[in-house]
């Protein structure tokens, strides 16, 4: 099993209805709401990493709204 955390800023307003547009994406484990720098955190599974990045990281790509990402792979 591969997992993978995202971080995202969004435009402004619209960080929940990502979140919830996020969490019906098969793949995606868990995705929240946050404070800080990002607007968002994410974490996504699927049987190995190619999984994660050719077909769940494409969708999320496509939504608009979402501004930026950064995906940190767990390696343990």
């Amino acid at each position: 099993m591969a997992r993978v955390y995202m971080l995202a800023n969004v435009v402004p307003g619209k960080d929940r209805d990502i979140r919830d547009t996020l969490r019906g994406i098969k793949g995606v484990v868990y995705a929240d709401v946050i404070t800080g720098q990002f607007d968002l955190a994410v974490v996504l599974e699927a049987k190995n990493i190619d999984e994660i990045f050719n077909r769940i990281l494409k969708k999320i790509r496509k939504l608009k709204g979402i501004n930026r990402t950064e995906t940190f792979i767990a390696i343990e």
